[in-house]
């Protein structure tokens, strides 16, 4: 049997937030199912991609021993996901890089190669996830060459993800919105 070619793509897991929603907890080391939601991401995630990181800003040493490159935002003080979008783009080896949240367990398992293949089609540098009513701004693929784009961006005052995207050019890829299900406060660990 041969190995499904890989698309060019890092991944970048997305664990860098304060959780204030979740009582001040590091979302990524929160348990569901028995063990941390991290891991059910990165068990999602890592069969689709040549590549994957994960983005951090406490606890470190706990995820350095997950076994991937652990990467801090570039500029201190939890300055929102774009920051650790841009942390991403730059640290990102591939073409492409995709973003997910540590706290979403349940991601497609043909995520990256959905999301890739609507960029290509539609000819974006940018394709986010939508469950067709919302967008999910931090489930998105994004071609690692707007990283200087969106840190001019960054200078500029902008912090919402989806209005840069807009500003950018964005298709939007439509997946069950069971799938893009994510955790923000406890009583939602059901």
């Amino acid at each position: 049997m041969t190995q499904p070619t890989l698309l060019p793509i890092c991944g970048v897991i997305l664990a860098g937030g304060e959780g204030r929603r979740m009582g001040g907890q590091d979302k990524g080391w929160v348990d569901y199912q028995g063990q941390p939601l991290i891991q059910h991401v990165i068990q999602r995630l890592q069969p689709q991609l040549p590549d994957l990181l994960i983005n951090a800003n406490r606890n470190l040493t706990d995820y350095q021993t997950l076994g991937y490159p652990v990467v801090s935002d570039i500029e201190q003080g939890f300055h929102g996901p774009l920051m650790g979008i841009l942390t991403g783009l730059k640290a990102s080896s591939q073409e492409w890089t995709l973003f997910v949240p540590c706290d979403g367990p349940f991601l497609p398992e043909k995520l990256a190669e959905r999301l890739y293949q609507a960029a290509i089609t539609n000819a974006c540098d940018i394709a986010v996830a939508s469950d067709g009513e919302w967008l999910q701004p931090v489930v998105v693929l994004i071609r690692s060459q707007l990283a200087t784009q969106l840190e001019q961006a960054m200078l500029s005052g902008e912090r919402k993800p989806d209005r840069w995207y807009a500003s950018r050019g964005m298709t939007q890829v439509v997946f069950d919105a069971d799938s893009l299900r994510n955790f923000n406060k406890p009583d939602e660990m059901v």
